[in-house]
């Protein structure tokens, strides 16, 4: 038999690259476009976050008073903040405030958003969203004015309205728990419709065929709520609750208005005391440090609230 030898096949050589197409006038043109409607949100977001947050880490290293030059001072501020009980007990009071109303907030917003989402009228269902928003655009200064006549242990419309009933006069605002439960309760009263709308939002979206099957397998109420729509309504939640928690660790117009920080330093806030340092006191490094204090707390926050996400969150 005799032996066949196949000669070897020798691979082709690879083509060489094709060069990169170029980009055409056109494909120029809406780069262009899109960098100048970009442009403006840039410049903003370098001009009004940027740029202050650089200048209050510099200046937090300075001991300045407007007055006379800047004076280096390193570290000096931050190692004079852990001794000041004022500036201590301003973090305690803004970490308790921030738990509580939060929870709070969000907690009123999810029952009202399954409430408004029920059987009802739309247009009774559009008066109750335009109702709950509403405060949220008005002033928090003016609501915390009206709201402090509103509460005032004397001749307050609450404490009149609780005597009606036989109840003595409560002291909401000169009192170290009243002032906090009632700053938390005006807080709450305005913020919860921005929470409020995204739940809406949220509910709209989750699919109609899941509740279905879930009655079908004889899901109702509270277990309905837990199992299939706290579950697909977890990233709305987790929105929620990050820019929630980013404003309430900001609050400043309701307890300084409300309190001005009293009775004593019990509603005292982080903002109240920055503002305090800076435009009473005169000391804008010191002031800047708080805030540099409470830029890392936020973010510190933040990154632990995404951190947790990955258990609770649950995208369809």
């Amino acid at each position: 038999m005799t032996n066949i030898q196949i000669p070897a096949v020798r691979p082709r050589p690879a083509p060489p690259p094709m060069p990169a197409p170029r980009p055409s006038v056109r494909d120029r043109g809406t780069r262009l476009l899109a960098a100048l409607f970009l442009a403006p949100t840039v410049v903003g977001i370098v001009v009004f976050t940027v740029v202050p947050i650089v200048g209050s880490v510099v200046l937090s290293l300075f001991h300045w008073n407007v007055i006379d030059s800047p004076r280096f001072a390193g570290a000096a501020n931050y190692r004079e903040l852990a001794g000041d009980s004022t500036v201590l007990v301003s973090f305690r009071n803004t970490l308790v405030f921030m738990v509580v109303a939060v929870a709070l907030q969000l907690l009123v917003a999810l029952v009202l958003a399954l409430a408004v989402n029920g059987r009802m009228p739309v247009w009774l269902r559009s008066v109750f969203r335009s109702a709950f928003f509403f405060p949220l655009v008005l002033s928090a200064a003016s609501i915390s004015v009206v709201m402090k006549y509103l509460f005032n242990q004397d001749f307050g419309v609450v404490n009149w309205l609780l005597g009606l009933v036989g109840v003595a006069p409560v002291p909401w605002l000169t009192s170290e728990n009243g002032a906090m439960a009632t700053v938390i309760l005006v807080y709450v009263w305005q913020q919860f419709g921005f929470s409020f709308l995204l739940f809406v939002g949220g509910l709209n979206n989750v699919p109609k065929e899941v509740h279905e099957a879930a009655a079908l397998d004889g899901a109702t109420g509270l277990r309905k709520h837990l199992h299939i729509t706290l579950p697909l309504l977890s990233p709305t939640l987790l929105v929620a609750s990050v820019v929630g928690i980013i404003n309430a660790l900001q609050v400043f117009e309701q307890p300084y208005v409300l309190t001005d920080g009293g009775p004593g330093d019990s509603t005292r806030t982080v903002v109240m005391v920055i503002y305090e340092t800076a435009f009473e006191q005169l000391r804008f490094g010191t002031a800047s440090a708080v805030g540099v204090l409470l830029f890392v707390l936020i973010m510190a926050v933040t990154a632990l609230q995404f951190r947790l996400s990955r258990r609770f969150v649950h995208y369809q």
